[in-house]
């Protein structure tokens, strides 16, 4: 009763944990039910199966189950036919896909799918898609194509595939999309089986269709009947919710730091100014475990009641996230949001267990306090700091050095990662050392203005030096705010330097032919630029066949790598297998063939090489449906673009072009992140200058004793609440800056460019401009709010 009386009797002092909790859990509502509703759904062109039949998965390099191993021609005929023998099943399909996309007006035909819209005409059966129009395709030169393609029956169409642009006769149309050939044409395409389709009679029970084929199945793969088969998704589908996953997982890991970092700064202010009250509760029994109890109560209950409010807030919010990353192009087709409890439940629990945690060091400080204490004024124990906090602080700020200086020398997929880990780490150091750093800071910013004779810079100077520690808790949310913002916006520009310098340099004087409109290079593309590399990528399994390993492997024409019979491997991929110069090592490939390789060389890991590099004919002869990356044409050759569906560019235009592709999500990503670790520090820099108001109400009193006008009064907490700002923004900056320099060193190394450090000056000004506004107006309005009741 206690607890809630508490809360009940002081709302305002606890308004700016209930918002800061509530614009949590808001956000991670709306990020998990985003998650939730971004799942793999099941497939259309699978939607008439009881089940598919899916070989057994490798690990990649990591041990993490990847790719599924296709069954070989050989292995799958015999499987398909006990499949057929399972009662209940109708036929079964040998489902392949690979690449198709139609040329009209020498142009493709816009088709994100088009990698894996080549089938095999029995495929369609799975849908089912009805045969609108036409017959089967049985030759080799007839396909069957989407009614919505516009393109009549008997008709020629030119269709691109792995050889290139071929004709075929349209001899059919369906009522889904895709392009269906003869089984046979579909098998030289793609010779492995990924999946074999259980298409069930009509009535028959798809559970029992599933029990029997596990039972056929036994060892040599598994069964995946109801929602599990939609672990068969269409590649940029994937990608696409990939890149959804890890913006909306940036977004809720920072503003789940915010709302922790937040709540406990405002808690601890809250929990100083009320030492009075903690010293009497000790003079009349209270013990200083009932005192941590009641803190961390009071902090269960914002963070209850703050859950709930989020949580609702959460709910109208999904629509508006999934909008914003559907014009990011970063959703799965059609995707829907769905609401289901775990989302609002895990949201809760993390919105309670952040108030709490942020509670913990409030809690702690309260069971210090004496019983005397209840005598004396609230700041006269808020300055200097403690040997723990001198220890905790410093501990942490060795550990940000570190992360800082790992940053330089992490991998280019974990380089932003660790540099936001390491400016958190730096800001919980400087948030801890602050107290330490408020009053000298103080009196440097103060100097100049001690000439002119006015009081004001004596008193701002006087409070920051006698409460340090209150003024540390203002400028916390402060340093969060400008250090987050100086983070991602220069991480940002840094990378928009680095990125497409590197590459310009080791492209240089090369023409880059690269796909337009289309997912890859096609050997007609090839053929038409016979020098320069044409790297011919392909998914394989390295090692026994007990315990294969999934990787990359490239097939080259240069005359360095593309000798029969032989690889060359990375250094890190050597040690990973267990491999040296000289070793044989068998590889299988999505044809279901294995072939032994000797490894000709070891070399220094390089991705321009690649980690794997085999001939590339050998390649080409087990994955007829790979297609190539780009082609860098070296100086003194003139390259080929008369080929639909590709373009030509110079080394610049090619970096800046590649750095392109992801630069919108990039920049909208960080301008998001900067916006909620902004609009968490401003809630709290405005909660916090309010408070802060509200306890020096008996200064103000004396003030306005000793003289002083509502007017200047006003004035000197603007004044304060700004020089504590800029004290803030400083620090922000600072704490920043090493992350930044080390991941700036870190690109400078992966790209052979000289790049130095890039700040996004508007940005930043807008992130310090918008908190010192927010806290200025707090602080004034309070202000003029009391002095105007002491006038009454």
């Amino acid at each position: 009763m206690l607890i809630l009386a508490n809360v009940r009797e002081r709302w305002s002092g606890f308004l700016g944990a209930f918002l800061a909790v509530l614009v949590g859990v808001a956000l991670v509502t709306t990020t998990l039910i985003i998650y939730d509703s971004s799942r793999p759904i099941l497939q259309p062109r699978y939607a008439g199966t009881a089940a598919l039949a899916l070989p057994q998965q490798a690990p990649d390099q990591d041990g993490s189950a990847k790719d599924r191993i296709p069954w070989s021609p050989a292995e799958a005929a015999p499987l398909k036919d006990r499949l057929d023998a399972v009662p209940g099943v109708a036929t079964t399909v040998l489902d392949r896909s690979f690449y198709a996309q139609a040329i009209r007006n020498n142009r493709p035909v816009t088709d994100e799918g088009a990698l894996e819209s080549g089938h095999g005409w029995n495929s369609a059966l799975m849908a089912p898609y009805r045969l609108v129009a036409g017959k089967a395709p049985a030759g080799s030169s007839e396909v069957v194509v989407d009614r919505a393609l516009g393109v009549p029956v008997g008709s020629r169409l030119t269709v691109n595939i792995t050889e290139g642009r071929k004709q075929f006769t349209v001899v059919g149309t369906v009522d889904g999309p895709g392009y269906y050939f003869s089984e046979a044409f579909a098998a030289a395409r793609q010779p492995g089986v990924p999946a074999i389709g259980l298409v069930p009679e009509k009535g028959a029970s798809a559970s029992a269709i599933a029990s029997a084929a596990k039972k056929v199945i036994d060892g040599k793969g598994t069964i995946a009947a109801g929602d599990d088969r939609s672990e068969l998704q269409p590649e940029h589908i994937e990608h696409k919710r990939f890149l959804g996953v890890q913006l909306i997982s940036a977004m809720a890991a920072l503003g789940l730091f915010t709302t922790v970092f937040v709540v406990a700064s405002m808690l601890v202010l809250s929990t100083g100014m009320r030492r009075r009250e903690i010293g009497l509760l000790r003079t009349i029994g209270a013990s200083p475990a009932q005192i941590r109890r009641m803190i961390l109560g009071e902090a269960a209950v914002v963070g209850l009641l703050g859950s709930v409010a989020g949580c609702l807030a959460g709910l109208a919010g999904a629509p508006l996230l999934r909008n914003i990353l559907d014009g990011l192009d970063v959703t799965p087709p059609d995707m829907r949001v769905t609401v289901a409890a775990w989302p609002l439940l895990v949201a809760s629990a993390l919105g309670i267990g952040a108030g709490v945690t942020g509670a913990w060091s409030a809690g702690r400080k309260a069971t210090r306090v004496a019983p005397i204490e209840a005598l004396l004024d609230s700041r006269s124990a808020n300055a200097g700091m403690g040997r723990g906090r001198w220890i905790t602080g410093l501990a942490v700020l060795g550990l940000g050095v570190v992360l800082a200086l790992a940053t330089a020398t992490t991998g280019a997929d974990s380089r932003i990662g660790m540099a936001l880990f390491a400016t958190m780490t730096l800001i919980v150091a400087a948030a801890l050392l602050s107290p330490v750093l408020v009053g000298p800071a103080g009196r440097l910013l103060t100097a100049p203005f001690l000439k002119r004779g006015t009081a004001a810079p004596v008193l701002i100077r006087s409070e920051l030096t006698a409460d340090s520690r209150r003024a540390a808790s203002l400028v916390a949310p402060v340093i969060a705010a400008v250090g987050f913002a100086v983070l991602l916006s220069g991480a940002v520009e840094t990378m928009r330097v680095a990125y497409p310098a590197g590459e310009a340099l080791k492209a240089a004087g090369q023409t880059i032919v690269t796909p337009d409109g289309t997912p890859g290079n096609t050997d007609e593309v090839v053929a038409a630029n016979p020098v320069g590399k044409a790297a011919l990528p392909t998914r394989a399994f390295v090692g026994k066949a007990e315990s294969p390993v999934v990787m990359d492997v490239l097939g080259s024409r240069d005359a360095r790598w593309d000798k029969p019979g032989e690889a060359v491997i990375g250094t890190r991929t050597a040690t990973d297998l267990g491999l040296k110069k000289g070793r044989r090592v068998p590889v299988r490939f999505n044809d279901g063939t294995t072939v032994t390789l000797r490894i000709s060389a070891v070399l220094p890991d390089d991705p321009a090489r690649g980690d794997f590099v085999v001939a590339r004919a050998l390649v080409r002869s087990h994955d007829p449906a790979a297609l190539t990356d780009d082609i860098f044409v070296p100086a003194g050759t003139e390259a080929t673009a008369t080929v639909p569906g590709i373009a030509t560019h110079d080394a610049l235009r090619y970096a800046l072009d590649d750095y392109n592709t992801d630069a919108r999500l990039t920049d909208s990503l960080a301008t998001m992140l900067i916006v909620i670790s902004v609009g968490y520090s401003v809630i709290a820099v405005v909660n916090s200058m309010a408070m802060a108001a509200h306890g020096r109400r008996r200064d103000y009193a004396v003030m306005k004793a000793a003289g002083g006008t509502v007017r200047q009064l006003v004035r000197l907490a603007a004044a304060e609440t700004a020089l504590l700002v800029v004290i803030g923004a400083a620090l922000g900056v600072l704490v920043t800056l090493p992350p930044l320099a080390a991941m700036a060193s870190g690109l400078s190394q992966a790209t052979s460019a000289d790049v130095g450090l890039h700040l996004n000056t508007t940005a930043i000004v807008t992130a310090i401009l918008g908190t010192l506004l927010a806290a200025v107006a707090a602080g004034v309005l309070v202000t003029s709010r009391i002095l105007r009741k002491q006038t009454a």
